[in-house]
């Protein structure tokens, strides 16, 4: 569960972490940074080997501060020197191939795969490098080895249901770090165990590696297989695929494209950055000019099959670092008329009034990892969006 780590802001101050003995410079107080770091190469691949051993999710390096990781959600330094300016380039520079450095270079930062092999395992890293204050500066998520299917996430059941869809558009919902990737991928693995069909990925970039069961996958990395999402796409309809995952639904094009091959037969899965699965309609249709809306509420309103939207917060369970809070919305006959009849107010309460049907809300979610023992009542309190809502539920009264 480690990667299901988000990067909200830690719950309690952080505290100095020492790197793993085999990656920890040996360096006094008083040595020079250059003392402590010495980059040749690949020499960030140590602090990639900090972060596998030290459990952690993220890796953070500015100029001026220490290395930071974040290990069960809180962002903690690691017991270095502060990077200088100089050092930062030479450690980030050797992992970004000549496309990357020329996109990097152009827009002021750049996001890529890259993978570190530790004590004999590869693993790969999702990398952002950036740049803020004219310095270079570098954010990296690991990415587990392994995708965990349902029960190990402890997603409820019913999201099965939107894994044995044979055709229509699902999204998982929820801001950075939420965890959408890991589900997504528990999902698509969960397809690749039970049928023999074709799921082709369009990743930017490529985050689990799936080895393929009973499916046959093609992952395409954007940039490196194709030019962007709009022509892996267009490509896509001729490759003949039964699930398609486009990643980000971040604008005009990627979304008509993916909701084109939603219509045309295919199981698209795609992400969205949302806070719930009531507020997916309107976040969708803000990419949209105004005199396009009635047109894409439709295809929304036939198309779309399911909505999960995604929280993440600490466990208090032994062995589990953090469990996801899930909202679950299947377009049902209702959902299906408000969307057209723009009543989207009322898609909540009937999502909260569905869990018959499969449905449930973060209330019910919370509820439900609290009487389970996952998470603490305090800290669902504090993250519920309803919290005298919860507080009643608690009590048992719906």
């Amino acid at each position: 569960m480690a990667t299901l780590d988000p990067t909200s802001a830690p719950s309690e101050p952080a505290t100095s972490v020492a790197a793993p003995a085999a990656v920890s410079p040996q360096a006094s107080e008083s040595s020079s940074p250059s003392a402590a770091i010495q980059p040749a190469g690949n020499e960030i691949d140590r602090l990639f080997e900090a972060l596998v051993k030290l459990n952690g999710s993220d890796l953070h390096l500015k100029v001026d501060k220490p290395p930071y990781m974040r290990v069960k959600g809180s962002l903690q330094p690691l017991k270095y020197p502060p990077i200088s300016a100089e050092q930062m380039q030479k450690l980030c520079a050797p992992i970004m191939n000549e496309r990357q450095r020329t996109i990097f270079d152009t827009d002021g930062g750049a996001d890529f795969a890259h993978t570190c092999v530790v004590d004999g395992v590869r693993w790969r890293f999702r990398v952002n490098l950036l740049t803020q204050q004219g310095a270079w500066g570098l954010v990296a998520r690991r990415v587990n080895n392994t995708i965990p299917d349902f029960e190990k996430l402890f997603l409820p059941p019913s999201i099965e249901r939107l894994c044995q869809l044979d055709q229509g558009m699902v999204l998982l919902a929820g801001v950075t770090g939420s965890g959408k990737s890991t589900t997504i991928g528990s999902m698509l693995n969960y397809i690749n165990r039970n049928y023999r069909k074709h799921i082709l990925t369009l990743e930017d970039p490529i985050e689990f590696v799936f080895t393929e069961d009973k499916c046959l996958i093609n992952q395409r990395e954007i940039g490196n297989d194709v030019k962007n999402f709009e022509i892996g796409m267009k490509h896509a309809v001729r490759e003949d695929p039964d699930i398609i995952l486009v990643g980000e639904l971040r604008d005009v094009e990627t979304f008509k494209t993916a909701i084109h091959a939603a219509e045309t037969g295919h199981l698209v899965f795609g992400t969205i950055h949302a806070a719930s699965a009531s507020s997916c309609i309107g976040r969708i249709l803000d990419l949209f000019p105004q005199e396009e809306h009635a047109s894409i509420r439709s295809a929304i309103a036939f198309n779309m099959k399911g909505i999960v939207a995604q929280k993440l917060l600490k466990s208090i369970k032994p062995g589990v670092s953090r469990v996801p809070i899930v909202e679950i919305m299947f377009i049902d006959v209702l959902i299906r008329k408000y969307v057209l009849e723009e009543q989207d107010h009322l898609i909540a309460d009937h999502i909260k009034k569905s869990t018959k049907d499969g449905m449930q809300d973060f209330t019910q979610s919370l509820k439900s990892l609290i009487d389970l023992g996952l998470i603490d009542r305090h800290d669902a309190l504090e993250i519920a969006p309803n919290r005298e809502a919860l507080i009643m539920a608690l009590k048992g009264i719906s």
